[in-house]
């Protein structure tokens, strides 16, 4: 690979990786944020009747 393959890798992972770094920090430190967590039982769907 050529020199300036490597440097578009480099940039390319470094990027995906800071934005994942990103996206983690904020999910864990929005405060409040239990409260809207929903799971799949949660979600009702209008094709299921209430009993």
């Amino acid at each position: 690979m050529t020199c300036g393959g490597w440097i578009m890798m480099t940039i390319a992972v470094s990027g995906v990786v800071s934005l994942l770094a990103w996206c983690l920090y904020k999910v864990m430190t929005t405060p409040g944020s239990t409260e809207r967590l929903h799971s799949q039982t949660d979600i009702e769907t209008p094709d299921i009747e209430k009993d």
